[in-house]
């Protein structure tokens, strides 16, 4: 069964959950003759995603997404040969090749109708773009998520690319921090941001939603899922969508225990692990009937949040990042002050690599070190 994410998607400007002026820009930026290319930012779950397929959805027609090509920046650190497959994205017949992606032309460029709408899909600015005679549109977009984690050597690469691109092509770049986009990029774009989703806009949004699905749900419930999620509106639906398949919707208690169970609790309790020297242990357990030798200690914590919850780094460093500032810690400001500063390199160390398991464990073996060092922990 599809998830509320994808059942409950906006599909017009209006349904989008962002201020009327972020609206107003997306709708203009589609709407537009000669559309600039974009980059649209702010902070998770606010709504990034879905603000790009409408703006693709309206500028391309009925058939956007068969000339809609979508590169996942974030998957590039984790893979051998990053650079290589981001040339393949963009040079699709090879680096050789003069044939670019963003230079190639489209059927829809000259017939915009080969492709009809289905019932019920209208566009989202309430009618299609027209074109005028003799003008070539707008019918193929390359959208980069995440395109903050380029990286230096491949941000230059697209820079030559843009500039380069042809009449009929535009790119659209998703960011969380923009600011690790190099000025020759961010010059060439038109950034639109988001804020976080405003809590009277969330709850509204939550209600709607219910609502649709014919169920209730409680009014505090709604305030804590808010709350919780701090203005990330996807973390928000998706923890109530949990909620309401477990008949949950009515019991506050349910969403303390939830987050307890996923958010800032694993990571004060790997914390403390390290701060105690236990960063690397190893134990004898019962798996399949059989006496195993398993990893315990703060660094099996990291696996089990990376592979069985599927977090990812950045996710991690967050949650390190607000038990640390948050003071769920009582700790001396100065050992405060060692870890946190172990934490920017941690995190910036995982931006040039791609195996983050590394950089954890470098932060985690300092954390014992300030520990030894504040008599929290011995040998």
């Amino acid at each position: 069964m599809a998830s509320w994410l994808s059942t409950h998607a906006p599909r017009s400007f209006n349904d989008l959950a962002v201020p009327t002026n972020v609206r107003e820009a997306l709708r203009g930026v589609s709407l537009s003759p000669e559309p600039p290319h974009l980059l649209i930012t702010g902070p998770a779950g606010v709504g990034k995603t879905a603000s790009w397929r409408l703006v693709a959805r309206q500028m391309l027609g009925p058939g956007w997404k068969s000339t809609t090509h979508i590169l996942q920046a974030r998957d590039l650190m984790r893979t051998r040969g990053a650079m290589a497959k981001f040339e393949e994205f963009l040079r699709p017949s090879g680096a050789g090749s003069t044939d670019t992606l963003a230079g190639r032309m489209s059927l829809d460029a000259y017939d915009r109708g080969i492709i009809s709408a289905s019932e019920g899909d209208v566009a989202p600015a309430g009618a299609e773009l027209e074109i005028e005679p003799g003008r070539i549109p707008v019918s193929r977009l390359l959208v980069i998520e995440d395109a903050d984690h380029l990286g230096g050597i491949r941000q230059a690469y697209l820079r030559r690319m843009m500039e380069t691109v042809g009449v009929a092509s535009r790119f659209i770049l998703v960011a969380r921090a923009p600011s690790r986009l190099i000025d020759a990029i961010r010059s060439r774009t038109q950034m639109i941001r988001i804020p976080s989703t405003e809590r009277e806009v969330a709850i509204n949004t939550m209600q709607s939603i219910a609502k649709s699905e014919k169920f209730s749900v409680d009014e505090g419930v709604l305030g804590d899922l808010v709350y919780v999620a701090e203005g990330n509106l996807r973390k928000a639906l998706f923890t109530l969508e949990m909620l309401n398949a477990r008949d949950l919707t009515d019991d506050r208690s349910a969403v303390h225990r939830l987050v307890q169970a996923t958010t800032l609790q694993a990571g004060r309790h790997l914390l403390e692990l390290a701060l105690r020297g236990r960063v690397v242990e190893w134990r004898w357990e019962n798996v399949r009937g059989r006496r195993s030798k398993v990893l315990g200690g703060a660094i099996a914590e990291i696996d089990r949040l990376m592979n069985d919850h599927g977090l990812d780094a950045d996710d991690i460093i967050s949650q390190l990042h607000d038990v640390l500032v948050g003071r769920r810690l009582s700790l001396p400001d100065e050992l405060r002050s060692e870890l946190l500063s172990a934490l920017a390199v941690c995190d910036t160390q995982i931006r040039s690599t791609m195996h983050a398991r590394i950089p954890f464990e470098n932060f985690l073996h300092k954390a014992a070190t300030s520990g030894r060092k504040h008599g929290l922990a011995f040998g």
